[in-house]
């Protein structure tokens, strides 16, 4: 039954991408643009030869951690719309420790320089999971008001206390020792997108073969239903809020230390909330976060390329890609938000 339903996603998926191009290449058509053109580079620039791969999978690797870290929190009942400021402070985390430790060798570096990153995301996540636990406050409103606050508060630590003297407010370039590896030379296919599949796999066996993972589900579940089962609901949703921000602060601490060198305000184009479309469609398993991860990823590459060599508008490309989230992501987000409200619905019949 397992093995039929991830088959029956996958078809959906497909078929769903596909209409989206369709009616994507209407739209371009409508535009007076070329169509062939127009999807020959986005096929080129997604994987048209090393670089373009490379491009693909540099732009997949935040998506990859940040939709782990949505879906491991749809696995408590929870959306965590906060990776997006969860990235930021993992990055500066990240960023100025290595920084700080430049005397330590290399490995021991950037392990702790990780760690500081998914520290920083952990103790963000740590808050809302924290108020949903005691006082009910719904954690998309209290995320959605963290990136905020952790964007903002980024900016100001990186221009008053740790900003590298010049025109641009930015830290100081990591040195080699503190950046990950890259695998590929050239390319800035950097060990982050191996970290992400480990986490991928770690994550899995967590949440299939341990008590914790067990219960985090049973919490997503139905709460009720496991509290009288003899699960602690409120320690298992912060630890679930804790643990998808440790994930969410890794996509940052990948991309200051794997791709930029540096910590730079405002850096992400979105990837939090990109993440979260990679979820829905990534569903209850963690392993589908990597394909849909590397969708995502082959979007943003191949789109690059349909605007610098096809001539087509951003706007345009944007609208091809959002039009790929809905598809394929929408009719998921919407069976979960029923979900929840029946869930809310029962929750008030219950106190009636």
């Amino acid at each position: 039954m397992g093995l039929r339903g991830d088959v029956s996603r996958f078809a959906y998926s497909a078929i769903a991408v596909l209409l989206a191009l369709v009616i994507g290449a209407v739209l371009i058509g409508t535009s007076g643009y070329s169509v062939k053109e127009a999807y020959s580079n986005l096929l080129m620039g997604a994987f048209g030869g090393v670089y373009s791969l490379a491009t693909t999978v540099v732009m997949s690797t935040p998506l990859l951690f940040t939709g782990l870290a949505v879906a491991l929190a749809f696995q408590c009942g929870l959306f965590n719309v906060g990776a997006e400021g969860q990235l930021y402070v993992g990055a500066l985390a990240s960023a100025v420790v290595a920084l700080a430790l430049s005397g330590l060798p290399p490995a021991f570096r950037v392990i702790i320089a990780l760690t500081a990153g998914a520290g920083a995301g952990a103790a963000l996540g740590f808050l809302p999971g924290y108020l949903k636990a005691k006082i009910g406050a719904h954690e998309v409103v209290t995320t959605i008001m963290l990136n905020y606050i952790a964007i903002s508060l980024t900016t100001f630590l990186v221009k008053t206390y740790f900003r590298d003297p010049g025109p641009v407010d930015q830290t100081v370039l990591l040195p080699p020792g503190s950046r990950l590896p890259e695998l590929v030379p050239g390319t800035r296919v950097s060990l982050g997108i191996v970290i992400g599949i480990l986490a991928v796999a770690l994550l899995d066996r967590v949440m299939r073969r341990s008590v914790l993972g067990y219960e985090i589900q049973a919490v997503g579940q139905n709460p009720h239903a496991a509290e009288y089962g003899g699960v602690n609901v409120a320690a298992r949703t912060v630890q679930a809020m804790m643990i998808s921000g440790a994930v969410a602060g890794l996509a940052g601490s990948v991309e200051s230390m794997g791709t930029l060198y540096r910590f730079i305000p405002y850096f992400s184009p979105g990837y939090g909330f990109t993440g979260i479309a990679v979820a829905v469609i990534a569903g209850k398993s963690m392993w589908a976060v990597i394909p849909a991860a590397f969708l995502f990823g082959a979007l943003q590459s191949g789109g690059q390329s349909m605007q610098l060599f096809a001539g087509i508008p951003m706007e345009l490309m944007t609208m091809v890609q959002g039009l790929v989230i809905l598809f394929v992501a929408a009719p998921a987000l919407g069976s979960m938000l029923l979900k929840s409200r029946s869930r809310l619905s029962e929750k008030g019949g219950g106190r009636a």
